[in-house]
């Protein structure tokens, strides 16, 4: 199953001598942990990591390149990644306040920030291979960004609003991982396409919504407050969350297929990703409901 996520969706190329798009291939339904060829006349599961000369590796022994990522190896990048998301957002938060002398220049800063971190993960997004470097840096501007977001947005529009959008996404992450581990969400081929088709459509209104917000007097599409803006942001969330199961899938699959262990990144790259988009859209809808308050 290969993960919506542009950045997981980049497992496996690279992997091995290269020589064709090694992403994992499967047709649902099939049981997690089944082996390939194990039922000839079932589903087809293909090792996307084994060797050329060996199809058929066992699951999860690793390749030529080195041993095989566990759950450990994703967990510990993965906190590596968010805990430099974190670092940064809190020292631009005491270093860069927000005030009313020096906030063009704050919004200037956390704009920069955010346009070297979106062209950061572009860059890691169509690299064959995880560079760990370009990823903590990414999550460095990121941090920047959203530290600079959210001391602006606490001071000037919805006070203590930070804190419950870190809940929220908290609680958002636990509710996703535990319906993805009991197998409440049921992560296919058709789950995928639906989410993608989604994430189509909102990232298009968005787009027209930032759009009229720009060449116009007005509030855009209304988008940005109001019950409409609720209605967005709850969406938002549901979207973030939806991806953070394809994520989750994405691991798995990683590790059940013996992914090198520096694919770890990549993991840690993906959830990254999702959960600040979580982040962002908690942040956004809680202020919209305690200004309606």
């Amino acid at each position: 199953m290969r993960s919506s996520n542009p950045v997981l969706s980049r497992w496996g190329r690279g992997s091995g001598d290269g020589s064709a798009d090694r992403s994992i291939q499967r047709l649902d339904p099939v049981p997690v942990g089944a082996v390939s060829g194990a039922d000839p006349a079932g589903p087809v599961l293909t090792n996307p990591y084994a060797g050329p000369a060996d199809p058929s590796a066992a699951q999860g022994a690793g390749t030529a390149a080195g041993p095989a990522m566990t759950i450990d190896d994703v967990v510990v990048r993965t906190a590596a990644t968010l805990g430099t998301v974190v670092l940064t957002a809190a020292l631009s938060w005491i270093l860069l306040p927000v005030d009313s002398a020096g906030i063009g220049r704050s919004y200037g800063i956390a704009f920069a920030a955010a346009l070297v971190a979106f062209g950061l993960s572009m860059v890691q997004s169509f690299k064959r291979t995880p560079l760990p470097a370009l990823i903590l840096g990414y999550a460095a501007f990121e941090g920047v960004f959203l530290g600079t977001v959210s001391s602006a947005t606490s001071a000037w529009t919805a006070p203590g609003v930070v804190v419950q959008a870190v809940l929220g996404t908290m609680a958002v992450s636990a509710g996703v991982l535990i319906a993805y581990k009991r197998r409440w969400i049921r992560v296919d081929r058709r789950f995928q396409g639906f989410v993608l088709a989604a994430a189509t459509g909102f990232l298009l209104l968005l787009v027209a919504d930032l759009l009229f917000s720009a060449f116009s007097a007005g509030n855009g599409l209304g988008f940005q407050s109001g019950a409409l803006g609720i209605v967005f942001g709850i969406v938002g969330i549901a979207l973030g969350g939806a991806f953070l199961a394809l994520d989750f899938k994405q691991v798995e699959d990683g590790i059940t297929f013996g992914a090198p262990r520096d694919e770890a990144w990549f993991a840690a790259f993906g959830l990254t990703t999702t959960l600040v988009w979580i982040y962002l859209q908690a942040l956004q809808l809680l202020s919209i409901l305690q200004g309606d308050n």
